[in-house]
């Protein structure tokens, strides 16, 4: 008579695609690819408003990385927080520049009005004339 072969621990999970491959198990990645980066709006955010969208460029350039270390949840947060830098950088560099433009507007407004007015300027056509 021969011995029952001994039962064997049931393995790991096959690679990803495989029937029965459990989304999440430690030590594998979750399912699915890693976060989008936003790394192109954190380029475009340097052309608005320089401090925030250096911080949203540096804070993407770690979402590649943290995902290949197996770090996640902390990807999928430096992800996060790199699109939230990014957009405020864009909203702080076109708030900024429609306040630049109105008070450009509104200075070369009164520059206008004060050139306009003769008897402000010292040496106006008439003021010249009086005085020769």
């Amino acid at each position: 008579m021969t011995a029952p072969p001994p039962s064997y621990p049931p393995g790991p999970p096959g690679p990803p695609g495989y029937p029965g491959y459990p989304s999440g198990y430690p030590g594998y990645p979750p399912a699915g690819r890693a976060p989008n980066n936003h790394l192109v709006m954190s380029i475009i955010g340097l052309l608005f408003c320089l401090p925030p969208a250096i911080v949203a460029v540096v804070k993407s350039s770690h979402v590649n990385g943290l995902w290949a270390q197996g770090r996640y949840g902390e990807a999928q947060a430096a992800a996060d927080s790199a699109k939230t830098w990014a957009l405020w950088s864009i909203i702080l560099g076109i708030l900024g520049s429609l306040i630049l433009f109105a008070t450009i507007a509104v200075l070369g407004g009164l520059a206008i009005q004060n050139s306009n007015d003769n008897s402000s300027a010292p040496y106006s056509a008439t003021a010249y004339a009086a005085m020769v």
